[in-house]
């Protein structure tokens, strides 16, 4: 397992022989524009967006080496793609549209030309995939690692955005798709770097294990639900996307809406390569699910009016309800234990 900072080698373009302003145009020359909102893309000292009379969302999110993401497993064009995508999966929460993005990166000296492009090209395919525009940004130097900031703009109709503040007792939670999944990718890639940092002439076995390593690595915004939704004629109550885990998200819904919830850990849905994964590191799939983040599906919530509309929705799963309880959370077991949900994960299952 190398890094894909070294597959650069010695023969790697220098960033200083460009310049600041020859990277930007070196990064930008292939940037096409898909949004009629783009007046202008990089290249003046600020773009130009139109409104078509929408609400403007805005969001901004911060990539950091080390703490967010690994280069020893982790190749730029995937970290790239992962920085713009997560960004989109924010407006997605909101019931929004994304529309442009903005970059602003600082890099070491150990990063060549051809990394810096590497990178640029992940956010490209992002970008043309959900028809994104990267509309300017900044770089600058840094003094160790790499930096990675991404303002996304979208809009979205006043009467048709989801808050997190708009869940009511008595309403159904869903979650779309599948979770807990980008959780066990990462618990991969961590066991396999410690095999490489143990005996380097090892070579990684992730075999059988694609889904999850391409969900910890290359997630995808759940912009698909939105239009599901809207062609069931279904809009969330409120919404968000799954970052910090099932648990964490679930609390931060109660908090902002005045309530609490219950859900059902045999309603949780899992993947089964996800349920093989967790086998093999001996973990409940429950933990990985509301511990682990970075699965990027939409948790919402619904009047329960809505539920013959939703119930056979394929990729939505019903997994609670909301409670009369403010700020409290709880989880029913199969053998009908109840579980308190914290932030930091499931307390009693982890001792197990």
């Amino acid at each position: 397992m190398t890094s894909p900072i070294s597959d650069a080698g010695p023969s790697g373009t220098s960033i200083s022989q460009l310049g600041e302003f020859g990277l930007i145009r070196h990064l930008t020359a292939n940037i096409r524009l898909h949004q009629p909102t783009s007046l202008t893309a990089a290249g003046d000292d600020a773009a130009v967006i139109g409104n078509d009379g929408k609400q403007t969302l805005v969001s901004v999110d911060l990539l950091v080496e080390g703490v967010h993401f690994d280069l020893t497993y982790t190749p730029l064009k995937h970290l790239g793609y992962k920085a713009v995508a997560v960004n989109i999966s924010d407006i997605a929460a909101m019931n929004g549209t994304a529309h442009q993005i903005v970059v602003g990166i600082a890099l070491s000296s150990r990063f060549p030309l051809e990394a810096v492009s590497e990178l640029y090209e992940g956010m490209l395919l992002a970008c043309n995939k959900y028809k994104v525009d990267l509309v300017g940004g900044d770089t600058t130097s840094s003094t160790s690692g790499l930096l990675i900031s991404i303002t996304v703009i979208g809009t979205a109709k006043a009467e048709e955005i989801c808050y997190r503040s708009g869940a009511r007792p008595g309403e159904l939670l869903c979650v779309s798709g599948d979770l807990g999944a980008a959780y066990m990718g990462l618990l991969l890639l961590e066991r396999e770097k410690a095999a490489f940092k143990a005996n380097p002439d090892l070579q990684p076995d992730l075999e059988g294990f694609d889904y999850v390593l391409e969900r910890q690595l290359k997630p995808e915004p759940r912009t698909d639900i939105l239009e599901i939704l809207r062609q069931a004629d279904v809009k969330p109550t409120a919404m968000i996307d799954i970052s910090d885990g099932l648990a964490s998200e679930i609390l931060h819904l109660c908090k902002a809406s005045g309530t609490g919830c219950r859900i059902y850990e045999d309603k949780i849905p899992f993947d089964p390569v996800t349920l093989n994964t967790a086998d093999s590191f001996n973990m409940l799939p429950a933990i990985a699910a509301l511990n682990g983040g970075e699965d990027y599906e939409l948790l919402f919530t619904i009047g329960q009016s809505d539920f013959e509309k939703i119930r056979n929705i394929r990729g939505i799963s019903i997994i609670g309800h909301m409670t009369d309880n403010p700020g409290y959370a709880d989880m029913v077991t199969p053998d009908n234990q109840i579980i308190p949900l914290t932030a930091q994960g499931w307390d009693a299952l982890m001792r197990g």
